[in-house]
């Protein structure tokens, strides 16, 4: 396929979309295994497409450019994913030196029942404050509080999560 130019872009990418569209759903499918998964991150690679060409950064618009983006976006989705994991297994206190990977796996997944089990002000607290990593400062301002009434929200949202997550634990075979 040839170069277009820039005024060309948008137009050649609806062209190019019906014909992308499995190539680049394949491509995500075959390295995640996972179709909710693939079809979040074949929608962000067009979104984010489209937002290369509304500010100019592309005069070429072709499936192996489109599947350049979905190997980004892959990769930020498994960064996304190990971030997650790792701050879940934080927030729950899993034991670091436990070599059962699959008691690990239970644990991460009793984690995320656990913050969705939460009320709305404590999920979110946490989410920022732990999956997101951010600072209390950046959440308190998000969450239009002080800092103070922040790092409360945070010890009061820790300690339900506790209590939820060591009841449920204790449900768990």
């Amino acid at each position: 396929m040839n170069a277009h130019s820039n005024v060309d872009a948008p137009s050649r990418l609806l062209d190019l979309y019906d014909t992308a569209l499995p190539d680049v759903y394949g491509y995500l499918h075959r390295r995640c295994r996972n179709t909710a998964v693939a079809e979040d991150l074949t929608t962000e690679v067009f979104l984010g497409a489209v937002e290369s060409i509304r500010r100019g950064a592309v005069t070429t618009v072709t499936v192996a450019w489109l599947i350049g983006i979905a190997r980004h976006k892959l990769v930020d989705h498994w960064r996304r994913v190990a971030r997650e994991e790792r701050n879940l297994e934080a927030v729950a206190d899993l034991d670091p030196t436990s070599t059962d990977p699959w008691n690990v796996e239970l644990d991460i997944m009793l984690a995320r029942d656990v913050l969705a089990d939460l009320g709305a002000h404590h999920r979110s607290a946490l989410t920022l404050r732990y999956l997101d990593d951010l600072p209390v400062r950046e959440v308190a301002a998000i969450l239009d509080r002080t800092e103070h009434a922040t790092e409360a929200l945070l010890v009061r949202a820790r300690h339900a999560f506790r209590n939820r997550y060591d009841a449920l634990g204790s449900e768990t075979p």
